[in-house]
């Protein structure tokens, strides 16, 4: 999933409405953070497959340290730590590691059978992405609900309040359709680029719109 992922971000908001949007946001795509960079260190790996689902090019070859199931309860369990050592209440920390831990279930429901329980396991999948109506269905319809309930848990202080959510929830909406009307990406060195950029301005851009927004 991609705006799926977001979409639990948005609705985290209203059960801890302390914590910063864009730390909600890098707790379940922590994932997909990790993972451009790993692949850019050579240890783990991602092939180009046109045709491999109906709804993405990308053959997830390994991935064992960023996406298994383990692993994102460790790094859930250390971001978790982090939060709590900083100040962040008990409750609050575990929703944080709970973010970091739903980005498997998510990509479960919808990759084919590469999802890892731990490094070395078998694959798991359901493989929502081989039907592109069902994945629109289920991850649009998702976005929409939580992105309605951090609208409503975080009522706009201003202006930019308003239009800083307005344009993060469009361009997150026209990255994902343009992900999947562009065709495969040019290469292997482009994904690890848009994935590091795209994740760096997603958090800034989460903070400021965060920011202007009062919780309820």
């Amino acid at each position: 999933m991609f705006v799926g992922h977001f979409a639990l971000g948005f609705a985290a908001k209203r059960a801890a409405p302390k914590l910063q949007l864009a730390l909600l946001f890098t707790a379940c795509q922590l994932a997909d953070i990790l993972w451009p960079v790993f692949i850019a260190a050579g240890i783990e790996s991602v092939r180009i497959a046109p045709g491999i689902t109906r709804f993405t090019p990308l053959d997830f070859v390994s991935y064992p340290y960023s996406h298994s199931l383990v692993a994102l309860c460790l790094w859930g369990s250390l971001l978790g730590s982090v939060c709590w050592l900083t100040g962040t209440t008990g409750r609050a920390s575990l929703l944080v590691a709970g973010l970091v831990v739903s980005h498997w279930i998510l990509d479960f429901v919808s990759h084919g059978a590469d999802m890892p329980i731990y490094p070395g396991s078998a694959f798991w999948g359901l493989g929502l992405w081989n039907s592109v109506p069902a994945t629109l269905i289920v991850e649009l319809g998702l976005f929409g609900a939580c992105v309605w309930i951090y609208a409503r848990a975080t009522p706009e202080q201003n202006a930019a309040g308003r239009w800083s959510f307005a344009g993060l929830v469009a361009f997150l909406l026209i990255a994902y359709f343009a992900s999947v009307a562009s065709g495969p990406p040019p290469s292997v060195t482009a994904i690890v680029w848009v994935g590091i950029i795209g994740a760096l301005v997603l958090i800034a851009w989460s903070w400021w719109t965060d920011r202007n927004r009062q919780p309820a």
